[in-house]
């Protein structure tokens, strides 16, 4: 009972000020751990989640209520709980009763604090899986004690390792469903350590767990009595984190940014990957390898004495060196490499499969670059490990493949020879150009030795002084359309021009490279895409030697007309659109293809059972239903010389 009579003590606004630092106090010197769920489908990684924020007390209570209530709507008996609606929050999640985007979500202990994301068990949202897993410690893998261990349990344990998560844990779930079977258990953990050494997990702890009931998530569970190890939060707490391996690696900072706020400023800004700087630290900078000394190393708080990976900092340099977004800043003493041509491993991402020789976006670090992949190496099976012959990658697929960049790209290998992992120089993303879908995640092996043997020669003779000596620009007129659209018509009628007005050119026409140079090529879209790039290195060569390049190529894709385009130099690549209706090219259909095609005859005809990506805006753009051919001709010749 109160003591009535007494006044009731209130907090001052200085004692509770004192409270909330304290309590931010302990929180700030906390650990952090990011770890994933991953499994396959239905094996509670949500509930498992779930769970875990509700034994921590990180929800609300009007969440609590919303929970009760919509775990009434999905059925469950009496006063039980769905923990799995607290983290699938897409309505098509909770329909369908699985995860379909990665959800991230924070909770923590006494000990630590979390930061868990949850990801999709169906192989087709395995994409999504790796996003998660890319900046995690630790990976929790869920098997289904009914079940056992299953592909997509393979596929993302290969996963995890594959993308450096150097702790496991295999968390038996549903062990009620099973009479919390001992044998079952141990069955379960048998199976999948035979598979975990040959991934080359070396170690992983294993817990048998009811995500649903609660047994062994934050107490042991008297149902599971022959189980003595840790539950999964006492096991969470207390894993051991290694010290960040980057530390023991020399210094390296990717410049984000250059800043440079007024004229008597001028630092470069990133996140430091690896080592240790202080100023007066000798420092190379990678790739111009100018070298410098450390001057300051700024932060919003102020100067420091010294920075350590994980920092973001400005450093300032004693000299005056070109240094630029995407550059890296290095110990002086032991820089990364450089080079153009690599070998990585692919998970391929997207729905269409991986073109060879198609050019995309590379992303590592804060570098950007045109790369093409060769055809894969091998193909994984990531139930078998078995390396599989592949012409291409499909969704999901894992590869080795090689890769050629069009300028030399800053790395490390991903993992280095001590099994340390170098993921801010070692990984990378693949972007396509065309609709700006990340399409595939890599990692650097190594780089081909041909890429360090090979190196550009430089000639007295420029190409300037050769198109001088020629008296005209050199140009590339990259004819395109639908067979029969009346390219190579209006391409020779273009050059009989240009050759009388005493103009030197070549017309490289599609039919007839493949007779030489392209002979060895089909027509499936890999073929045509390695077509135009051949052609594409045959027109730049002809524009250094000072010539007007005609071509007549179907070139049905924008990605390689945009790779094209892209070894010219600024304003010498003109698109000319011959812009002719299906309708009417396939009622010419001189040569007969079309009929072929219609027939079965013939396969991956563009138009027709391959698709045309029409040029969105082509500097010339002809209607052939509108004009004739030498009227076409005259306009392009007009444009071309600039009359």
């Amino acid at each position: 009972m109160a003591d009535i009579g007494k006044e009731p003590v209130y907090k001052t606004d200085a004692l509770i000020e004192e409270d909330i630092e304290a309590y931010l106090e302990t929180h700030q010197h906390k650990t952090m751990l990011r770890f994933i769920t991953c499994g396959s489908v239905d094996d509670g990684k949500s509930t498992l989640i779930g769970r875990l924020l509700y034994d921590s007390k990180m929800i609300f209570e009007d969440q609590l209520d919303a929970l009760q209530s919509d775990s009434k709507k999905v059925g469950t008996q009496g006063e039980e709980i769905d923990f799995a609606l607290l983290v699938d929050g897409l309505a098509a999640e909770r329909e369908q009763g699985i995860t379909i985007d990665v959800a991230y979500r924070f909770f923590t202990t006494e000990k630590r604090k979390f930061i868990v994301a949850d990801t999709p068990g169906h192989e087709q949202y395995t994409r999504n899986m790796v996003t998660g897993a890319s900046t995690a410690d630790l990976a929790v893998i869920l098997v289904d004690a009914r079940k056992g261990v299953l592909v997509q349990t393979r596929r993302h344990s290969f996963l995890a390792n594959l993308v450096g998560i150097r702790h496991v844990v295999l968390a038996v779930n549903k062990m009620d469903l099973v009479g919390y079977d001992r044998s079952a258990f141990l069955d379960i953990v048998q199976d999948y350590r035979e598979f975990a050494e040959e991934v080359g997990i070396s170690s992983f702890t294993a817990i048998p767990i009811s995500g649903f009931k609660g047994d062994n998530i934050t107490a042991l569970s008297p149902n599971t009595p022959w189980y003595t190890g840790p539950t999964l939060i006492d096991h969470l707490e207390s894993v051991e984190l290694s010290a960040d391996e980057d530390l023991a690696k020399s210094f390296r900072m990717p410049v984000q940014w250059v800043n440079r706020p007024n004229l008597d400023f001028r630092g470069f800004s990133g996140q430091i990957t690896g080592g240790t700087v202080k100023p007066g630290d000798p420092v190379r900078i990678v790739p111009s390898g100018k070298a410098s000394t450390v001057k300051s190393i700024v932060t919003f708080d102020g100067e420091l004495d010294e920075a350590q990976a994980g920092q973001s900092v400005t450093i300032t340099l004693e000299d005056e060196v070109d240094v630029s977004r995407g550059s890296v800043i290095a110990a002086a003493d032991n820089p990364p490499e450089t080079a153009d041509q690599f070998e990585s491993t692919i998970v391929w991402m997207a729905d269409e499969a991986m073109l060879p020789g198609r050019s995309y976006w590379l992303k590592c670090a804060a570098q950007t670059v045109s790369c093409s992949l060769q055809p894969p190496k091998y193909q994984i099976d990531v139930n078998t490990l078995d390396h599989l012959a592949a012409k291409t990658l499909d969704l999901n697929a894992i590869g080795v493949t090689e890769m050629v960049t069009d300028k030399p790209l800053t790395f490390l290998p991903y993992r280095d020879d001590q099994g340390r992992l170098n993921k801010a120089l070692g990984g990378f993303i693949l972007i396509d150009k065309i609709t700006n879908q990340t399409v595939a995640a890599g990692m650097i092996h190594f780089a081909l030795r041909r890429s360090q043997n090979v190196h550009w020669q430089a000639m007295d003779i420029t190409r300037e002084a050769r198109a001088d000596l020629k008296n005209q620009t050199p140009k590339v007129l990259w004819f395109t359309g639908l067979s029969g659209s009346g390219k190579s018509t209006i391409a020779n009628l273009v050059e009989k021009r240009l050759h009388r007005m005493n103009r030197h050119s070549f017309l490289l026409d599609g039919d007839n490279v493949r007779h030489g140079l392209n002979k060895d090529l089909g027509f499936t879209d890999a073929d045509r895409i390695e077509n135009i790039r051949r052609v594409g290195e045959v027109a730049r060569l002809m524009t250094d030697a000072g010539l007007i390049v005609v071509t007549a190529f179907i070139s049905p894709f924008r990605a390689e007309r945009d790779m094209v385009r892209a070894m010219m130099e600024d304003g010498e690549f003109v698109e000319v659109f011959i812009d002719t209706p299906l309708s009417v090219a396939e009622s010419r259909d001189v040569k007969g293809l079309y009929k072929k095609a219609r027939s079965g005859e013939l396969k991956n005809f563009t138009g027709i059972d391959s698709p045309y990506e029409a040029p969105e805006s082509p500097e010339i753009r002809i209607d052939t239903t509108s004009m004739t051919a030498e009227e076409a001709a005259d306009r392009i010749v007009e444009h071309v010389l600039g009359w």
